[in-house]
């Protein structure tokens, strides 16, 4: 029986980096994951460290990424470095072929808020694109990650700073009494519990239904599923990602082009389907006229934790005092990742936040009649 300071159930990419988080500060860490780390959400997206179309997200959104994004850099050379994984950090930069006026201003104000650069683009980054451009604009600053090799490196690194990890690990049931969770019992034992944080993604409203209906506010997380397919390109097909309209290509190191994705509310499973198949398929050969003699190599499907204005739960749940929550980031739990994890950790250790956290406090997402 592990008795952990720090009890974490969810393995994916919050998850680990929450874990991390509190590895560094000194703390014992158990992991509990459904099924096998990093193989949800975090696994299934594109890797893009920018939220599409940034200038539309809530400014809390912005917060977590600027954050974030100062911290990719070091963190992926430490994990190469640590592990000798490579999670593939590569400055693509981003295109994003059509903007109306009022974008182009938004897009230009909220470049210079943040101090991303935001420029015309040459004529060779249209090279290949089957595209009439209007207003473009390109951000050339703007990294990917290779989501699976980040999720392989950060899980070998955790398990390296001592982090006890479950996995295939199923909740049967909580002992909640007098306000406090004091013991988590699951197929693989019962677990006494100090501090617990839920990272549990798209799944973690399902755990308070489940498991603590009834005594407490669930917070209001939802399944956002989405679809990608990848094809496999030669090298240098395509040099930029490229955002046109709802869809974008990215374009891995080896050539590969991941095509994406689908946004399907409030569906809970991960079945893809051909009419999936054929908008994406679509969008990207006409996009890029290329892919057409490229194979098609994989369909896939993953379901985001959405909440109704895309910005996350990070803090302690208002009725249990021992538990806190950091999920919740929609379609840009990557871009948000380190930032959200630090921010989790210093709530719970009760250390100065670099980012306020008042805009991802669990009361902010009650409905109004709750409050």
């Amino acid at each position: 029986m592990q008795n952990s300071d720090i009890t974490i159930i969810g393995g994916g990419v919050m998850g680990l980096l929450t874990a991390r988080e509190f590895l560094h500060a000194g703390a014992s860490v158990t992991l509990l994951e459904k099924n096998k780390c990093g193989h949800e959400s975090s696994w299934a997206g594109g890797g893009i460290l920018l939220p599409l179309y940034p200038w539309r997200q809530a400014p809390a959104i912005s917060d977590l990424v600027i954050e974030s994004l100062k911290t990719y850099p070091t963190l992926a050379a430490q994990l190469q470095a640590d592990t000798g994984i490579d999670p593939e950090w590569t400055q693509s930069g981003l295109l994003i072929t059509h903007n109306s006026p009022e974008e182009t201003i938004l897009a230009h104000q909220w470049g210079e808020k943040h101090h991303i650069r935001i420029q015309k683009p040459e004529d060779d980054c249209f090279s290949g694109l089957n595209v009439d451009p209007q207003a473009p604009i390109l951000l050339p600053d703007i990294a990917q990650i290779r989501n699976p090799r980040l999720l392989e490196a950060l899980k070998h690194d955790v398990l390296a700073k001592g982090l006890h990890l479950i996995e295939h690990c199923e909740i049967t049931h909580f002992t909640l009494e007098q306000q406090k969770l004091h013991d988590i019992h699951t197929n693989h034992g019962r677990f006494p519990l100090h501090q617990v944080v839920l990272t549990a993604g798209a799944w973690t409203r399902s755990i308070f239904q489940q498991y603590l209906i009834g005594v407490v506010d669930a917070p209001d997380i939802f399944p956002a599923k989405g679809q990608m397919l990848v094809f496999d390109a030669p090298a240098n097909t395509l040099n930029n990602i490229v955002l046109h309209g709802d869809h974008y290509l990215i374009p891995r190191r080896d050539g590969k082009i991941l095509a994406g994705s689908t946004v399907e509310y409030h569906v809970f499973h991960k079945e893809v389907t051909v009419e999936a198949h054929e908008e994406i398929y679509n969008f990207a050969t006409n996009l890029l006229p290329s892919l057409k003699d490229a194979p098609m190599i994989k369909h896939w499907a993953g379901l985001r934790p959405a909440t109704e204005d895309g910005v996350p739960y990070i803090g302690f749940h208002p009725e249990i005092t021992n538990l806190s929550i950091n999920a919740g980031h929609f379609r840009n739990g990557l871009t948000m990742a380190p930032a959200s994890a630090q921010l989790l950790a210093d709530i719970v250790l009760n250390r100065p936040t670099v980012i306020d956290p008042q805009a991802y406090q669990f009361f902010k997402h009650l409905p109004k009649n709750a409050l």
